[in-house]
């Protein structure tokens, strides 16, 4: 009997360690095809990438060849000529210019939002703000360009342009910034529907970092006495920037690459004034409205239009984390 109990544990055991190393060699199979699988997914990023890359230089090679440098500094485009005259000046400059405004006017709105949602906003209120947000962004940029096209530039044109030149008339600088006629597409009513468009993204962003702040920070600065503006210019702003300045260099992303609303209500023209009231064009949209009918070195001149705005907005990009990091060490000191 002992003998038999002996032989019974050996058994147990045996049976036991060959139950363990084939669960080990399951644990690392599916660990090796888990690194595997999500490897193979990082590297075809990389490869969509470079094949965007690829594909838009030689696409754009024609034009490169016949145009060099000076297709950046000429503001004429004229495809219909013999030989055509392709200029970028006039859409960068409306790239520049809309998202510029874009940016002015959606980053404080934006910022006061977030901080009203998250220090001064009752409760039964941060709902529906929240779900309107969300709303904003989920809607389709076309119906964007239309709404501006048959409301938001009609009101502009006669409403607050006419305001704004009668008040600017004769002021330097500021009078050429704001010079007529009121127009229904102009690079102002452009920016202003990028602003409207890009706002979702600054406030969504900014009300989680804003939730990220320790509790016991700010209930410190109420309890020495400061008021609600001190405590979020002292404390959320600086605890949180890094994250906002992120937000902020998303929409920027968002606001240059913007195509299907910017083209209905910018005017797609290609001169250079240095009114905002006045027609003008950006990248995206250049490409957009004449890509279709275009062939030869007219296309490949609209497919270096789409590399100079990879490139733009690569840099702005690197900018943005350049700035990150700047202030991450900063931080770290």
């Amino acid at each position: 009997m002992a003998d038999m109990a002996v032989e019974g544990t050996g058994l147990d055991v045996a049976a036991d360690s060959f139950d363990r190393a084939k669960a080990l060699s399951a644990f690392k199979l599916g660990d090796k095809t888990f690194y595997w699988t999500t490897r193979a997914c990082a590297i075809s990023v990389l490869l969509i990438l470079g094949g965007i890359i690829i594909s838009l230089i030689v696409g754009a090679w024609p034009a490169i060849k016949e145009f060099g440098g000076s297709f950046l500094t000429t503001a004429r485009w004229a495809p219909a000529n013999d030989p055509p005259i392709l200029g970028a000046l006039g859409p960068i400059y409306g790239t520049l210019v809309t998202s510029l405004i874009a940016m002015v006017i959606a980053i404080p709105v934006g910022l006061g939002i977030a901080i009203f949602l998250t220090e001064l906003c009752p409760m039964w209120l941060r709902r529906p703000i929240g779900l309107a947000i969300e709303l904003l962004a989920g809607i389709p940029s076309i119906i964007y360009g239309m709404w501006g096209f048959f409301v938001l530039g009609p009101f502009l044109a006669n409403h607050f342009q006419p305001a704004m030149i009668a008040l600017f008339e004769g002021v330097p600088v500021l009078g050429d910034i704001f010079a007529g006629p009121p127009s229904y597409l102009s690079l102002f009513n452009a920016s202003l529907i990028l602003a409207i468009m890009v706002l979702p993204f600054i406030t969504a962003i900014s009300v989680d970092v804003f939730k990220t702040v320790p509790p016991v920070l700010k209930e410190a600065a109420y309890g020495v006495g400061c008021t609600t503006w001190e405590v979020v210019r002292s404390v959320v702003i600086p605890y949180t920037r890094v994250g906002v300045i992120g937000g902020v260099m998303l929409a920027l992303g968002r606001a240059l690459g913007e195509t299907m609303a910017v083209t209905f209500i910018i005017g797609n023209s290609f001169r250079i004034t240095g009114s905002i009231f006045s027609p003008g064009t950006t990248i995206s949209a250049a490409i957009a409205s004449e890509f279709a009918e275009s062939d030869g070195l007219h296309q490949s001149g609209l497919i270096l239009l789409g590399l100079l705005l990879f490139i733009l907005t690569f840099i702005v990009l690197a900018a943005a984390r350049l700035l990150l990091l700047r202030l991450e060490l900063k931080a770290g000191k």
